[in-house]
């Protein structure tokens, strides 16, 4: 398994990915994160071309330019490379010509996170400089039943988020929204949703949440919820495996590369706590689409339950040959 991101240096600048439909409240969210007094030094990089800007006094959409606010942000909007725009930002920072500690990408309402996200595995001089700490996605309560039937960018921002906030949910029906909040549980059941008025979202539930960090997740239990109400079949789903038996951690590994070799472009995320035969401690282990990696967690207590847990998100994936290959890969 390739080696993936730790925290074990805190020299390393986070980064939150905000998404979410168009219309569902970020760029609202956004504003709000640049114009409170929040002692935070944040740099924005900003793609909402062909939409409101975030403000437009502050960004002209169309040209590239940083701008620092008098709060400590840094706002940049995006034309051509995140890899090289955040080049451009760690080298004017390791200069002192800008200052920051942590960076928010907002992503273009109809943009799948996917391809921000495996930025941060793609290129080692990036990945060893900034910490992928979440993806952030805003669903819009009223407008969501219709845009997640309609669009599968939709969906994707909801498969890959590590929290969801509900917005706009005072202008839609309790009943519909708790339709919606079932859906999107069904679809992620890992992410925790919270209901958001205006973009009045305490900060630390969007900033240093490690939803993305390996270390961090000690354990696994997704309330997946079964038979929910509704007519219509979502791309995006997702499934649970459990296993109170080791893994042969061979096997595993051989099984999870060839599937991935399959099915990585319609796997979002997987994640998991794993029991290993012969390893006194937990390991961690997730992946995005065709990249995978573990790391150590804490040891396995005397007192402890040992057990494995996965979590698959993904598009139309085959439930039973994962399941089916997963016990293959238990140990005898």
């Amino acid at each position: 398994m390739a080696r993936q991101q730790t925290p074990a240096d805190d020299k390393m600048v986070p980064v939150t990915i905000l998404t979410g439909f168009l219309g569902s409240g970020k760029t609202t969210l956004l504003n709000r994160i640049l114009k409170e007094d929040h002692g935070h030094r944040i740099a924005v990089i900003e793609n909402e071309f062909g939409e409101v800007g975030v403000d437009n006094e502050i960004i002209e959409t169309g040209d590239e330019q940083i701008v620092e606010m008098n709060n400590g942000c840094i706002c940049c909007t995006v034309r051509g490379d995140l890899i090289r725009i955040l080049g451009d930002l760690k080298s004017k920072r390791d200069t002192g010509a800008l200052k920051f500690d942590r960076v928010v990408i907002e992503t273009t309402g109809m943009a799948d996170p996917g391809p921000v996200a495996q930025t941060f595995f793609t290129d080692e001089e990036i990945g060893n400089y900034y910490l992928l700490d979440s993806i952030i996605t805003v669903v819009d309560a009223k407008h969501a039943p219709k845009q997640l039937d309609d669009f599968h960018e939709a969906q994707e921002q909801v498969g890959f988020a590590d929290r969801i906030l509900l917005s706009k949910t005072d202008l839609a029906k309790e009943e519909e929204t708790e339709l919606l909040i079932k859906r999107i549980k069904k679809m992620n059941p890992r992410a925790p949703i919270t209901k958001v008025h205006f973009g009045d979202t305490p900060l630390d539930e969007v900033l240093d949440i490690r939803g993305f960090n390996l270390n961090a997740i000690l354990s696994l239990e997704p309330d997946f919820l079964t038979d929910v109400a509704h007519q219509h079949h979502d791309q995006v789903e997702s499934f649970v495996f459990r296993s109170e038996k080791p893994f042969d951690g061979a096997k595993l590994e051989q099984f999870l590369s060839g599937m991935i070799q399959v099915y990585g472009p319609d796997l979002l995320r997987y994640k998991g706590v794993l029991w290993m035969k012969g390893n006194p401690r937990r390991v961690v282990f997730q992946g995005v689409h065709m990249m995978m990696g573990g790391d150590m967690g804490k040891p396995w207590e005397k007192s402890a339950k040992k057990q494995s847990v996965l979590v698959f998100i993904g598009k139309q994936l085959p439930k039973d040959l994962f399941i089916a290959g997963l016990e293959e890969c238990l140990a005898k």
